[in-house]
């Protein structure tokens, strides 16, 4: 299949060739304004398939939205008229095609010149009216506000917000590579949907790009695994120049080894990892409530335990590279003794975030 997308140099356009190129698809055609008119009718002349992403939504001159929006999309659809042949087409639009201002303008009109393509040819036409598409490579103070945002506080400068309340739409640009590339494979056109559509406000979109800015800082990371806040950080940090792609954290350091913290969660945990010369021992304390998961890294570990009401014993070695946990369990005071030659090193999961003023560790030595 040749497929032909329109606006291949834009911030859809890039992520869409990386999704077809992810697919399988060979032959796609990027065609961008470099290219001549000769040019993009001989592409549209062997095309198979149509992603129509070009336009321009905050031109110098607004007669810009009829001459693109409009004039290039209803050339568009004359050529493929020409063809004889019942090309499909994917077509960017906006939501603002249901308002009367420039640019909602230009992008119905738009619509409607595909909408008699497909009635004349047959083909099978597929509308998105989308809604300030974020994501990777969006063009700051061009794209969306997200984009601009993102590149403020990836620059450490604080946004310039009128009015927190604003409500946004947002959609996120995996989905919507996702829902073009899915159109693939349709047999009918037609208004269609890219979502989930997520709903915020500017404030709210503000806040939570510079929680990401400070996790570095305090180590807590937001709920960055799902729905709105996993798209918004992958998208945040994007912005981020290569000299930010690593960062220090806080390294705790006496006789006995180090301790280090990496991240903290809201509600679950977090996670550290510490080394112990040989003959070290670390822990000796107990906890009423807190759990701690443990994984030895390198070297080698005698975990020691001891019931603190009843005085029930148990040891237990493990090596690094086995992938065996170590579960510390509530009411049994627990050490880890370096037994080997190397320094040891071991990875480490509490279930709450140390709390100095509640700390629920209590010292006692497993060995009495």
């Amino acid at each position: 299949m040749r497929i032909l997308v329109t606006g291949a140099a834009g911030f859809i356009g890039k992520n869409l060739r990386v999704r077809l190129a992810e697919l399988g698809h060979a032959e796609v055609v990027p065609l961008t304004r470099d290219n001549s008119d000769a040019e993009v009718n001989d592409a549209l002349a062997g095309a198979d398939f149509v992603f129509h992403l070009a336009g321009v939504n905050r031109p110098q001159d607004p007669a810009e939205f009829e001459q693109v929006n409009a004039g290039l999309t209803g050339r568009l659809a004359e050529q493929l008229t020409a063809t004889g042949r019942p090309v499909p087409v994917v077509f960017a639009s906006s939501t603002q095609a249901a308002l009367d201002n420039p640019y909602g303008r230009s992008k119905r009109a738009a619509e409607q010149a595909l909408e008699r393509y497909a009635q004349a040819s047959g083909a099978p036409v597929s509308i998105y009216r989308l809604t300030n598409v974020f994501g990777k490579w969006a063009r700051p103070f061009y794209n969306s506000a997200v984009a601009t945002f993102c590149h403020q506080v990836a620059q450490g400068v604080q946004p310039s917000i009128h009015d927190p309340s604003s409500p946004l739409a947002l959609v996120y640009v995996d989905d919507v590579v996702e829902a073009f590339a899915s159109r693939l494979v349709a047999k009918a056109g037609g208004s269609c949907e890219a979502g989930p559509v997520y709903r915020t406000t500017v404030g709210d979109l503000a806040q939570l790009l510079q929680d990401f800015a400070a996790s570095r800082r305090s180590l807590l990371t937001p709920r960055v695994g799902t729905g709105l806040t996993r798209a918004l950080y992958s998208t945040y940090l994007s912005y981020l120049s290569p000299g930010q792609f690593v960062y220090e954290v806080p390294r705790h350091a006496d006789p006995r080894g180090e301790f280090v913290e990496m991240l903290k969660t809201p509600d679950c945990g977090q996670f550290s990892y510490f080394t112990a010369h040989p003959g070290v021992t670390r822990g000796e304390h107990y906890h009423h409530s807190k759990t701690e998961k443990f994984l030895v890294i390198q070297g080698t570990a005698r975990f020691g335990f001891r019931h603190i009401d009843n005085g029930e014993a148990h040891e237990l070695v493990t090596h690094g590279g086995e992938g065996r946990i170590v579960e510390t369990i509530p009411g049994w005071t627990h050490d880890i003794t370096n037994v080997g030659d190397d320094l040891l090193i071991v990875m480490l999961w509490a279930n709450e975030i140390f709390d100095r003023a509640r700390p629920d560790t209590v010292a006692m030595k497993v060995r009495p």
